[in-house]
């Protein structure tokens, strides 16, 4: 429910205001001094403040000068006494509106109504600039596979049919690319697109990210905060790696998907949305399930359809046309024979992995053809040389994390070969970092690492 605050020296307009307003069903306070307004402000959040300028005890352009910038609120600026060199004044200090006694409650509704519209325009700004991304993916769905062209099917069904979806795949399979692609087949595809990206947000945040706070719900919420929940009213909700998410969020999640509705951390009011979920695993949520580590009732709620996406392995035949895509961007070439070699290995990065070495191979050539600087994989080491010092099993965890550190230099990439969260992945690397500076030697050779 939006809330109103009159700051109105004249009881009877001031009573007349609270009556309209709390029919057309604001909540609404009402005090007659700058003193009770500051003193209410500082302690409440109000969407909008009807601010008269003359009050017994003082100006009330001076108040909106001091408070229009320290609250989270919109203030219509009131008078009997208007002119035009006011009303820019009153502009000036931060009013965003002017309205002259007398005036008619229809107008005083349009310019509540507009302040409002102005207010949550900023809200959904401020989070969609951190959260809603819209970039677009280098990526095509030209295939000779029959198994992938399968899936595109899949999607296509799941696009019409405006159901819940999960996909299941290795990471760098394009997961987060279906689901976009998914989007733009449906009915939804001029709403948002809004990704929850349930590996990076922190347990004790989850719920506040998700359906967004009010002001004063905890020690920081200075302002109302939506949710991405929120934010993706009307379009679809991406969950990636939803197998990330902690259990004592599940419920809340559970609660969301089944009733499609919510309340920000800190406050009364149901919201509903409409929202599609679609979400993104590259763990075994049966497993998890059996673990007791992922809710079987969630499981059956947001598998409405479960589209596997097969691994760049399983694919090979469209290794030709993916390099030859990425090839376009840099204007380069490759030989067949070394097309031929890259449709011969595993690629464990997938299709990620395949994108990273064509680019990075274009950037290193000078000249029209990148073949010199496809990096081959690295040799594996003999079994003598990893194991003639007979290493403990964290021995050997610690050497490949140390081997994956210098060689990528990024938790995110880390976490991806893993298969683990970027959390996992910085608790490791902190445990080596104290194992190193706590021997000289440390049994795991070679497996230095500077945490900057």
């Amino acid at each position: 429910m939006e809330s109103v605050l009159i700051v109105e020296d004249d009881r009877n307009l001031s009573e007349l205001m609270e009556k309209r307003l709390r029919s057309a069903g604001f909540r609404v306070d009402s005090v007659r001094s700058g003193r009770s307004a500051r003193k209410l402000l500082r302690e409440n959040c109000y969407d909008v403040v009807l601010l008269d300028i003359r009050l017994s005890d003082g100006d009330g352009l001076e108040l909106l000068r001091e408070l229009a910038g320290a609250v989270d609120s919109k203030f219509i600026v009131i008078t009997g006494y208007g002119d035009v060199s006011t009303a820019v004044e009153a502009m000036r200090a931060g009013a965003v509106d002017f309205i002259q006694k007398p005036f008619s409650f229809d107008i005083l509704q349009m310019s509540i109504d507009r302040a409002l519209k102005e207010k949550r325009l900023e809200e959904e700004n401020l989070t969609l600039r951190s959260f809603l991304f819209e970039r677009d993916h280098e990526i095509t769905f030209e295939t000779r596979s029959t198994l992938f062209r399968k899936v595109l099917e899949m999607v296509a069904r799941a696009a019409e049919a405006d159901v819940n979806v999960l996909l299941r795949g290795e990471t760098g399979t394009g997961k987060e690319i279906l689901a976009r692609y998914l989007h733009k087949l449906s009915a939804r595809q001029e709403k948002p697109f809004v990704v929850v990206d349930c590996s990076s947000i922190p347990e004790h945040l989850f719920e506040s990210e998700l359906f967004g706070h009010e002001k004063g719900a905890y020690t920081g919420a200075l302002q109302r905060k939506l949710g991405l929940v929120e934010l993706a009213d009307g379009g679809t909700l991406f969950l990636d790696e939803i197998g990330e998410i902690p259990l004592s969020v599940q419920a809340k999640l559970l609660r969301f998907v089944e009733t499609k509705s919510f309340r920000r951390v800190g406050g009364l009011r149901e919201i509903r949305v409409d929202v599609r979920i679609v979400s993104a695993t590259n763990r075994n949520l049966r497993e998890m399930v059996r673990k007791g580590e992922f809710r079987s009732d969630l499981l059956y709620r947001i598998n409405t359809m479960e589209i596997e996406i097969p691994p760049l392995r399983k694919r090979r035949e469209d290794i030709p046309l993916l390099v030859k895509h990425f090839l376009r961007k840099f204007r380069k070439k490759i030989r067949e024979s070394t097309l031929r070699e890259l449709s011969e290995y595993p690629w464990p990065g997938n299709i990620r992995e395949l994108r990273n070495t064509i680019e990075r191979a274009s950037l290193l050539t000078e000249g029209e053809y990148i073949d010199e600087h496809i990096c081959a994989p690295p040799e594996e080491p003999g079994e003598e040389d990893l194991f003639g010092r007979l290493p403990t099993l964290k021995d050997l965890e610690l050497m490949y994390l140390a081997y994956l550190y210098r060689r990528f230099r990024r938790a995110d990439r880390i976490a991806e070969i893993l298969g683990c969260s970027r959390r996992t992945v910085f608790r490791r690397l902190r445990e080596l970092r104290k194992r190193n500076g706590d021997s000289e030697n440390g049994s795991a050779s070679g497996s230095a690492v500077h945490l900057d």
